[in-house]
């Protein structure tokens, strides 16, 4: 039985007709392609930018421009494949829903637990790089630095992070109000956060040294391979486009341009911010360091208004990117309840604003907590370990779905077909096996919960049990 039940897989015509539904309990579609593709900007550019440097230059080096190419061209061959199964299964759950339709109710609940620890856990990576630029930002604009005991968790020498948590209430209350809006104040910050990345360019490459790219691998093709691991979660952004699915106009054709136009807009900006900061500072300052792009900016110049505006346009930048994936947490919850395979309050819609209330609230407060007290790397390797097995799971479900519903209409097609995802499932396998060894023991004992959860709830409340 448990093994049937496992193996079990909801219909994509289903799947489908949930979607197009109307009433108290469906999400409204309220978002065009350019505020679908601002969302994926928006939790893409900045997901790492602002801080990964820190972690993923004393990996690999100058070489961790290599790094950004090996992330960056594992990140589009799954964006292809995300294109496809996002445009026949226009639905909520990004590659939760896909893994239903194609593999069964065991992967993908295995996937939806993957994607929460991408969601969750990288939201509370980013609130804690919020609080490092808002104690730049005030240092250079006021000459105050914020009380250390509440900027950093235990483990990085403080009590608790406040300002992270402070950040994280403010994203859920906005959230609360309605995707609409949220989405429209996104699409503010996201010119914001692209007008100072370009800004950090412009004036960092005037302090520009081809010695700093000398020795450019210090720690071989290993630190380069583990770098590039690290990375990876910098491209949760292409999976958030897809959670939108049930909130998109049009969105057989909107989704896949959508994923497209952030994956180019993204590659482009990360590979010439690493060349930059790469050129402006040696390799071996960027270990620990914090706010590290402002800092350039400031040693480049001279002068710190350079570095003042940056951080004040990180803050806002990170604010946009927190909205977007606490988002996007929020709907997997909502795709996995209306299955039954977690409570019901998760599907509770408010008639008034059109969004989970119940759900944004409890995703806000795990989020919070998570940033308050743990470590930045540890955050940073457990959310990629949950990007890679969720990308993994959705390269594998287009050679599935092209076996079992060759019918189902379809607005994009993955090119050189079965090469590509095949292809992308191999790169996100091995960029699993570059990551640290205790960020697999992490994922275990997550793995052992979810177990523990599915056999003891989701197996007997699913609909499909009842069917």
């Amino acid at each position: 039985m448990s093994t049937t039940r496992l193996l079990r897989r909801k219909p994509v015509d289903t799947l489908i007709a949930e979607a197009g539904g109307t009433g108290a309990d469906h999400l409204r579609r309220s978002i065009g392609l350019w505020q679908l593709s601002a969302i994926g900007i928006g939790a893409t550019v900045g997901t790492g930018i602002f801080f990964v440097l820190t972690t993923s230059v004393p990996e690999a080096g100058p070489a961790v421009v290599l790094s950004f190419v090996i992330a960056a061209v594992t990140a589009g061959l799954t964006a292809l494949c995300y294109a496809e199964l996002a445009s026949a299964i226009p639905v909520s759950g990004s590659s939760y829903s896909y893994a239903y339709a194609t593999m069964g109710e065991g992967v993908a609940f295995g996937v939806g637990v993957c994607l929460l620890m991408e969601y969750g856990v990288s939201a509370s990576a980013i609130a804690v790089t919020w609080g490092q630029y808002l104690d730049r930002f005030a240092d250079l604009a006021f000459g105050v630095r914020l009380p250390a005991a509440l900027t950093a968790p235990p483990g990085d020498g403080g009590v608790v992070n406040l300002p992270a948590v402070i950040l994280v209430l403010l994203v859920t209350v906005l959230l609360i109000r309605g995707i609409g809006e949220s989405a429209k104040v996104n699409a503010v910050m996201v010119a914001i956060k692209l007008t100072i990345l370009v800004l950090f360019v412009a004036i960092g490459l005037t302090g520009f040294s081809a010695g700093n790219f000398t020795p450019f691998a210090p720690n071989g093709w290993d630190g380069v391979q583990t770098a590039a691991s690290t990375i990876f979660f910098s491209f949760i952004g292409l999976d958030a486009v897809s959670t939108a699915g049930e909130e998109v106009r049009d969105p057989r054709r909107t989704l896949p341009r959508a994923i497209l136009i952030s994956l180019t807009v993204v590659t482009l900006l990360y590979v010439a911010v690493a060349v930059t900061a790469v050129g402006a500072q040696p390799w071996d300052r960027f270990d620990g360091q914090e706010a590290g792009l402002a800092q350039i900016l400031e040693d480049v110049t001279g002068q710190s208004w350079p570095a003042l505006v940056f951080a004040a346009g990180a803050i806002v930048s990170i604010f946009s990117i927190t909205l977007v994936v606490i988002y996007g947490q929020t709907r997997i919850l909502y795709a996995m309840g209306r299955d039954g395979l977690l409570p019901s309050f998760f599907t509770e819609v408010s008639p008034r604003t059109g969004t989970p209330v119940r759900n944004t609230l409890a995703v806000g407060t795990a989020v919070a907590l998570l940033s308050a007290v743990f470590p930045l790397r540890l955050l940073a390797d457990m959310t990629s370990m949950g990007t890679l097995v969720a990308f993994s799971a959705v390269s594998v479900g287009i050679v599935v779905l092209r076996r079992t519903r060759p019918d189902l209409p379809r607005g994009f097609k993955v090119p050189l077909y079965p090469v590509t995802p095949l292809l992308s499932a191999a790169f996100c396998v091995y960029l699993i096996t570059r990551l640290h060894r205790d960020t697999f023991l992490a994922f275990a004992v997550a793995l052992a919960l979810a177990a523990v959860l599915y056999f003891g709830y989701s197996a007997r409340h699913s609909k499909l049990e009842r069917r």
